[in-house]
């Protein structure tokens, strides 16, 4: 299979196929623990390591450790003043946490967009996102509601892209209705140990099939429509890189020995394969790495480059199903 251009960079955006997710930035996720001297140094390692192996795209979201993870990249940004138009921050905005008066609850209203990217914007200490994406789906979303921000923030400058997460096609085909910019982006959780997202494919007309969650159709209107697919768990929590694997399913395991094999056969680490698998897909999925750890970062270098054959890509499709392909 050849190395082909992600979407986004078919839309001449200049991104990086790895992105690296920005969630554990800050420490835990208590508003009121103050960012310490260890958050901004762990941050510069991971910085430094993504950097490193070339990824220039970092993932955020205004919920991530309350806020805090947006203020330690901003520290990092101060700190190397020349980045800022290097790179390509992504943010989302939506979730409310509950609190002694409201409920945890989604909200697509236009207020609570803009007050939220104003917030974010201040958090990064940035004129600007290159993407922003709405991160669950509103079951009470006014679509002419969310088209109205987006119009406001493309015309003040403060947002450039627009995107999506965890949305099925039609969700997406419902806001691009009633909205002039694109949305670019959806990102889902995919994985080798998640992989509804293929077994859409191989299921139709299955008894299997009726049990996925993954909404059908969405790979293909992706597809058609030059949507970038991101993945968050790409590396599916450590389980086929080094992960214990007390207590885990058969099919766990034996993929994990797949990718171990596969590691010594490409001369590469097991997070370099267990991200090919996903990149090898042909929609060109961008992983959203979660780790800050430096040298699990630098073991993702591979995966930019390998892509596995299409024996090697269903031997470990295969083994993560626990079951033959229909």
């Amino acid at each position: 299979m050849t190395q082909k251009l992600i979407p986004l960079q078919r839309r001449n955006i200049n991104a990086s196929q790895l992105v690296l997710g920005c969630m554990r930035l800050g420490g835990d996720w208590n508003a009121n623990s103050p960012i310490t001297a260890e958050h901004y140094r762990e941050g510069n390692e991971a910085l430094d390591a993504a950097l490193e192996i070339g990824i220039n795209m970092f993932d955020h979201a205004d919920i991530y450790t309350s806020g805090k993870a947006e203020r330690v990249f901003s520290q990092l940004l101060k700190e190397r003043p020349s980045l800022r138009e290097e790179i390509i921050i992504q943010s989302k905005c939506g979730i409310r946490f509950g609190d002694e008066s409201n409920p945890h609850r989604f909200d697509f209203s236009s207020d609570y967009i803009l007050d939220s990217v104003d917030g974010i914007l201040e958090r990064l200490g940035t004129e600007y996102l290159d993407i922003l994406l709405l991160h669950r789906p509103d079951p009470l979303v006014e679509p002419e509601d969310v088209a109205s921000a987006i119009h406001a923030l493309k015309a003040s400058g403060k947002v450039r892209h627009f995107g999506v997460s965890n949305m099925s096609h039609g969700q997406i085909r419902l806001l691009q209705a009633y909205s002039d910019e694109p949305f670019i982006v959806n990102q889902l959780e995919m994985s080798l140990h998640k992989i509804g997202f293929c077994d859409t494919a191989v299921s139709v007309n299955q008894e299997a099939w009726r049990n996925n969650v993954f909404p059908e159709g969405t790979m293909e209107h992706s597809r058609l429509e030059n949507i970038q697919l991101q993945s968050w768990g790409p590396l599916a929590q450590g389980r086929y890189s080094g992960g214990s694997l007390e207590g885990q399913s058969e099919s766990v395991v034996q993929t994990a020995a797949l990718v171990a094999q596969l590691a010594e056969k490409h001369n590469t680490t097991r997070e370099s394969i267990v991200l090919a698998w996903l990149m090898t897909h042909p929609s060109g999925i961008q992983p959203v790495i979660g780790t800050i750890n430096p040298q699990r970062i630098r073991a993702c270098k591979d995966a930019a480059t390998l892509r596995l054959s299409r024996e090697d890509w269903y031997r470990l499709y295969v083994a993560s199903r626990g079951v033959n392909l229909p």
